[in-house]
Parts: C-alpha cells; structure tokens; sequence
C-alpha cells in the first residue's frame, strides 16, 4: 500500500478523493459497487510505467469523498459532474475515462454528455444501453425490472431501494458481506457450480443470504484486499453506494436531452464471459454496439467474472493498454 498515496481536491461542490500514478495522457478510473479506487490497484501501476496519469477515484458515497445523506445528491448527473470537476481540476485538455460495474455507466454516460472533455471511453462488465431514456409511457426502469423479475423473483436493484434495509444487513457483518460480494459473482464462483448469480433470488428472502462465501479466497483476493474494503466500508457504511440505486427511475429523465445519440468517441468493452450480473448476452452486447460509432475493443474474457480487473489484471491491462496506444 505504501506506492498509492490518497489525496483529495475539490470538484463539483465537494471533495474527490482519489489516487495518482505517472505522468502523461490522463485517464480516469471510475470504480462500481461496493467498491474502491483500490479495486484499480493492478491498473494504476501499469498505466504509470506505459507512460500516462493514471488516475483512480473513490466516487461519490465511498472514502474520503463527499457522501450527502441525502437519496437525492446522487443522480447521474450528480456523479459524472464528479468526474468532469475532477478532469478540470487536475488542469488536463482531456481525459480517457474507464468504469468499472457502476463506474461502467458513469464513463459512457460521461463520454456521451462531454464528448468535447473525453476523448475515449472504456466500460467492464456493464455495457452501454443506447435505449435507457425509451422506455414505454408510464413505466419507468423499477417497474420494468419488476416485470422482469415477475411474481415470485426478487431482484437486488429492488430489494436495494428502500433505505435502511440493506444496509442493516450488510452492516452486520462487514466482513461476511465483502467477501460474499467478492467471491459471489467471479468466475471461481461458478467454476466451483455457485451461479452464475444474474441478481434474481426467491421473493421473501433477504439479499445478503444469497451471497456465497467461500472457505478459502479465490487466488485474485488476498486477506489484505478483504482487510482494505472491510475497512474502507467500516468507516464509510453502505448508504452512499445503495444510494445510487435509489435513483435509477430519475436516469430517464436525466439523459433524455441525449437519446438517440451515439457515442462517436472510440470506445472499448471489457468483460467476463460468465457475468450475468449486469449483462453480457448476446442481445445486450449487440444493442451496445449500436450505440457506440467508433467500437475498437470487444473482449470477453473466457471465465471471468463480474470483478473483471481484479480477477484477470495482466489480460485487462494488456487490453486496456493496447486501445490507449491506438488512440
């Protein structure tokens, strides 16, 4: 840990913390749920020694960042103003920006509204949804995936949106959590027949029982890595993070000035072959492709997970450093 030294600035009405390697071509990293800059921790490094500034945040709700109690201060528009006040702060001309999970729609979403500030734009494990503002009149996403789920499903986007609920549960036993998010939806859990987890469970079950914890870590997670998110969740709680759930209905509202725009910037998708988490199907991957003009990268790591750059860092970086080399 002694190589990542934490800082802070200010951006967007509030602090940003975030940490920093190497000089050269910016590229900010957007982490996901329920997570860390420290989930870039095999980016950082690589990215430095290729000649580029990398830099990883603790986004809105986690760490040392601004984390309003409020449900509301977290809309899309809240986080990619984040994003961009952190670009202006550090003074750059542009910026590749790259997401991971949550971080995932925050980078296309950021590309597409500032295309003028970020130049390419990388997503892992949650593809680019071109339709999130077309949705039928009067139904809105929550009630979209209720249908989805049906009658007898749960589905974690849901069972998330009441507060207090989850993290009562997840707060219980930080320890428990971190690792049962962990293991849960990587590919060492369905190589070992757990999954894979598509985020549906029985209705009437509590969320945090579906998660699976192994008896020994996967070989990408050491105890140190379980130490520093059971710390980090320790002091920060899970409302932050829960809260950007809590706003999924107002995404609609939010890009609508932009739908039916592409993103024209090049772009790349990264992720795993047995993530359903957020979607790696066929007809998901091929919707993104509509939406994206300039689609350099398209790779699905064979048994792969969802915690993509954790679990496969050499290949990712490999990739993610050729698509920056090509720019």
């Amino acid at each position: 840990m002694g190589v990542f030294e934490r800082k802070t600035l200010e951006a967007n009405n509030g602090v940003v913390e975030y940490v920093e390697m190497g000089e050269g071509p910016l590229v900010v990293m957007c982490h996901g749920f329920p997570e860390s800059w420290y989930s870039w921790r095999h980016q950082l490094p690589a990215l430095a020694e290729a000649g580029y500034h990398a830099v990883a945040l603790s986004m809105r709700g986690y760490g040392n960042t601004t984390s309003p109690h409020s449900i509301d201060r977290y809309t899309i528009m809240d986080i990619i103003g984040d994003v961009v006040g952190v670009v202006n702060a550090l003074s750059a001309d542009d910026a590749v920006v790259v997401g991971h999970d949550w971080g995932a729609p925050i980078a296309w979403w950021s590309a597409l509204v500032r295309p003028d500030l970020f130049r390419a734009v990388v997503g892992m494990s949650v593809p680019f949804t071109p339709a999130i503002g077309s949705l039928p009149d009067g139904m809105s996403v929550g009630t979209m995936m209720e249908l989805n789920a049906g009658p007898d499903r749960d589905y974690y986007r849901l069972y998330f949106q009441e507060p207090g609920k989850a993290e009562a549960e997840l707060e219980a036993d930080i320890g428990r959590a971190v690792r049962g998010f962990l293991y849960s939806v990587s590919g060492d859990a369905v190589a070992a027949g757990h999954g894979p987890f598509d985020g549906h469970f029985p209705r009437g079950e509590r969320f945090v029982d579906q998660l699976v914890v192994p008896d020994e870590l996967p070989s990408w997670l050491t105890e140190d890595d379980v130490a520093f998110y059971v710390d980090e969740l320790g002091r920060s709680g899970f409302r932050g993070g829960l809260n950007w759930y809590r706003n999924i209905d107002r995404i609609t509202g939010c890009l609508a000035p932009w739908l039916g725009t592409q993103i024209r910037q090049p772009a790349c998708y990264i992720g795993g072959s047995v993530d359903l988490i957020a979607g790696n199907t066929p007809d998901e991957l091929a919707t993104m492709r509509t939406g994206l003009a300039d689609l350099r990268c398209e790779l699905l790591l064979d048994g792969a997970g969802h915690w993509i750059q954790q679990e496969r860092p050499a290949e990712v970086n490999a990739a993610l450093l050729d698509f920056l080399a090509a720019l």
